[in-house]
């Protein structure tokens, strides 16, 4: 008989989430995201990667994102629809999975809608640390929906932006933004348009929802020196930038073989020139050639900066003494005998027997 192994699954319900970001605070979460990123991004190498798996529908897609190296697998499970506001659904909602690569048993059962905000946003500020002019103080921030406060307070706490000049077709979504804002230390401009909006920018952040090949931002809008934070297109057929826009910049994506599929680059040839990021983090390739260069981060977001997240969620859980212990897999006293347990349990097979 095999030596009983017992183990059980942490499980972190959104309410554990939301518990621990409350108690940590933002900033502390957003740095420890973004640290965890940075580590893992100079790991590149140590990776089983791949692009996500997508199921599209005519409102919205289904993404299942794995990865792992050689002694932790993960996945995360997250949709897209745009339309779900108006079932006061999220319009992404997500949860994910660590497991021990060696026995293939699952760790750690998230949420992770809270928490893509937060590694999103902090994605954002480790790259336009590589990329954006260290000197940037003000942000233009195009698309104020749920992921546009994150963003705000990311650049704000890791890039030292101070300004921010908000546009969103919805209005509301901008009263919205500048409420929650308030104390943070962040001066907020509400702008007609986004061309009003990036005059003056820095940092540009295009964070919108809707599913189309949009120009959000056109090559009139660009200054040098610039840089442009493209999060919204991440998906085929969703973009947010004119391909001119992209034609005048040096463009840095996550991983070229998905991004190529789903980012603002899916509008330009497959020859078409890249750097992945982990290239310029590692110092194995420049990123901002000058002062004066338009540098562009196509973000689609990357199955790693979820193993990120969740390795983060992990360690953080296990400091505060958060989660809950769920029997996901049942627990056999004989791994080969798993009817056993419908014996065990069933009190009609039990009387047979």
């Amino acid at each position: 008989m095999p030596s009983h192994h017992p183990f059980s699954t942490r499980y972190l319900s959104a309410t554990d989430v939301i518990d621990m970001v409350q108690r940590k605070g933002v900033e502390a979460c957003l740095r420890g995201v973004a640290d965890y990123i940075l580590a893992d991004f100079l790991r590149w190498g140590a990776f089983d990667k791949s692009a996500r798996v997508a199921s599209h529908s005519r409102d919205g897609v289904i993404e299942l994102m794995p990865i792992a190296d050689d002694q932790t697998y993960a996945f995360k499970y997250v949709n897209g629809h745009p339309k779900n506001t108006r079932w006061g659904l999220p319009t992404v909602m997500a949860f994910g999975v660590l497991a021990d690569v060696a026995t293939g048993a699952p760790l750690l059962l998230s949420e992770l809608t809270l928490t893509t905000a937060l590694r999103t946003a902090a994605m954002s500020a480790v790259a336009a640390r590589a990329l954006a002019r260290p000197d940037s103080r003000t942000m233009a921030l195009i698309g104020n929906g749920a992921q546009s406060e994150f963003q705000a307070l990311a650049f704000h706490h890791l890039l030292g932006i101070t300004t921010l000049r908000l546009f969103d077709t919805d209005p509301a979504a901008t009263a919205k933004l500048q409420a929650n804002l308030q104390g943070t230390g962040l001066r907020t401009v509400a702008c007609n348009s986004t061309a009003e909006a990036v005059r003056g920018a820095d940092v540009v952040t295009t964070v919108t929802a809707d599913k189309t090949n949009a120009t959000i931002l056109t090559p009139g809008m660009l200054a040098i020196g610039m840089h442009i934070n493209a999060v919204g297109g991440d998906c085929p057929g969703k973009t947010e930038l004119h391909a001119d826009v992209l034609r005048q910049a040096q463009v840095f994506v996550e991983y070229a073989p998905q991004t190529r599929i789903e980012g603002d680059i899916q509008q330009l040839p497959a020859d078409f020139g890249v750097t992945e990021l982990w290239e310029v983090l590692a110092g194995q390739h420049t990123g901002r050639a000058s002062d004066a260069a338009i540098t562009v981060f196509d973000s689609v977001g990357f199955a790693l900066e979820d193993f990120s997240a969740l390795r983060f969620l992990r360690d953080t859980a296990a400091e505060l003494g958060m989660g809950q212990p769920i029997e996901l897999i049942p627990q056999l006293s004989d791994p080969k005998n798993l009817f056993g347990l419908l014996r065990t349990h069933n009190p009609l097979l039990r009387a047979v027997a």
